[in-house]
């Protein structure tokens, strides 16, 4: 079990690597950075690593034992399969309630580090590497042209450099023979050292009707330039922008941000409601109360009262009218924009109380897929079980994608979209853990291929026009 978990661990890791190297290279960050990036990746992808290993592992397990005759010499001296399965159930049961802890305590927290660690490395700028033959203008304020540059010792030959930081355009440039750049220690400033060459400077006007610009000309053997740099240094944030986020909480919090997010959307749709009485032509609530209408003895023709105003007030009324009537459409467009937020971060609540108790069901549904089918299959090691695994993990993990998305569009509720994929195959473990148990034949190729064999033979037969030789009874 923890071989094959370690395997999938790993297998997953190289994806999510190749999603997210290029927020990796080139930052110069260190080397614990990276391993705690890593370190809590892994931890994220316990939910998916769990139930694949755990259904490889018991396939791997069983088809070894039917591969060495040791499943039909345990079968032979009367012990049954569920007894074989024994103790590998009291051990998927064990695997699932971890799951559950995993799912409630580790997960929640390496979904709120590796959040945190990828903003914070988002947030750094790339190192600063000049490159020769062209213009560079990765530091603020700075453009910078090199004409050569020697790798080794990092001198830079016939070097322009433009400095932007008055904001007055091209007005500072200094060329110099060649040169060395770094960055301090604390990485706030970079230090430009430039030797033999000179400096460009222009001044302002005086007056906008005076055509002559005050000139200086500098010319030196070595020259210290210091720039200040921002955001080239790791810097660790709090976090706090994703502590309420539903993948980075547990079912204590779950519940209770579930609970009063229901309660303020019920409040706020019941104090909308009543503010749009309120503005509307309806100014009072029991006018719609349909218990009352009997009370009401006359009713007041509308349209002949309509008709017997004058054209002007009519006018009037229908403007006014419309005007009421767009204001309100208004008010329920942003409502109802308001409201589909919230309802979109009550949905990802739901789904993720729900998925803490799936990955623990999810294990135990593997198992009994997994268990039954290499008892069936007859086949160890880490070929037919690797595929046979990996076909009905496809199958669960597209169900549950799917499920998901939709559940947080609002398209299925989030308790039917998240148990959907166990529920797509419980039956399948069910019926596999029946047809193990009863000895069944269910994946036998040679069967499989003497129907085949039979039914050619048939059609030979027919084509041919011999006769169909007679069954023996």
């Amino acid at each position: 079990m923890a071989l094959t978990f370690f395997i999938v661990l790993f297998v997953l890791l190289l994806q999510f690597l190749w999603v997210y190297i290029d927020e990796l290279i080139g930052k110069g960050l260190s080397v614990g950075v990276v391993c705690e990036f890593v370190f809590w990746a892994l931890a994220s992808f316990v939910p998916l690593a769990l139930p694949l290993s755990t259904m490889l592992s018991s396939i791997m397990t069983m088809g070894s034992f039917g591969e060495n005759n040791e499943l039909l010499a345990m079968k032979a001296t009367g012990v049954p399969l569920q007894r074989i399965l024994r103790p590998l159930m009291v051990l998927s049961v064990v695997i699932s309630v971890g799951a559950f802890f995993a799912a409630n305590n580790l997960i929640p927290y390496a979904n709120f580090r590796i959040r945190t660690t990828l903003y914070d490395i988002k947030q750094k700028r790339e190192e600063i590497k000049i490159p020769a033959g062209v213009f560079y203008n990765g530091i603020e304020n700075i453009t910078l042209f090199v004409n050569r540059q020697d790798e080794k010792s990092g001198l830079m030959r016939d070097i322009m450099f433009y400095d932007h930081r008055a904001k007055k355009g091209n007005t500072n440039v200094t060329l110099a023979d060649s040169g060395y750049i770094r960055l301090t220690q604390n990485k706030q400033h970079v230090v430009f050292t430039l030797y033999n060459g000179e400096t460009y400077e222009e001044g302002e006007r005086r007056s906008k009707a005076d055509t002559a610009f005050p000139f200086q000309r500098r010319r030196f053997n070595e020259q210290v330039v210091l720039v200040p740099l921002e955001g080239y240094d790791f810097k660790r944030s709090d976090g706090s922008r994703f502590r309420d986020d539903a993948q980075t909480l547990n079912i204590v919090r779950l519940s209770f941000l579930r609970d009063s997010l229901r309660s303020l959307l019920a409040g706020n749709r019941e104090r909308f409601v009543q503010s749009l009485f309120r503005m509307s032509f309806i100014p009072r609530l029991f006018e719609l109360d349909s218990t009352a209408a009997g009370k009401y003895v006359y009713t007041a023709p509308v349209d002949s009262i309509y008709r017997a105003w004058p054209v002007e007030k009519q006018l009037k009324a229908a403007q006014q009218a419309k005007i009421g009537t767009d204001r309100m459409l208004a008010q329920i467009a942003t409502f109802t924009a308001e409201q589909e937020q919230s309802h979109y971060s009550f949905r990802r609540m739901r789904i993720e109380w729900h998925s803490k108790f799936a990955l623990s069901i999810a294990c135990l549904i593997f198992f009994f897929i997994g268990a039954p089918l290499g008892a069936i299959i007859r086949k160890g090691g880490l070929g037919m079980p690797t595929v046979v695994s990996i076909f009905f993990f496809i199958i669960y993990w597209v169900i549950d994608i799917t499920g998901r998305r939709l559940s947080r569009d609002g398209a299925w509720d989030p308790t039917f979209g998240t148990w959907i994929s166990s529920c797509v195959l419980l039956p399948i473990g069910i019926f596999l853990t029946y047809k193990a148990t009863t000895d069944s034949s269910l994946l036998n190729a040679d069967k499989y291929a003497a129907v085949f064999r039979a039914i050619f033979k048939k059609r030979r037969r027919k084509k041919t026009g011999l006769p169909t030789p007679p069954t023996t009874p």
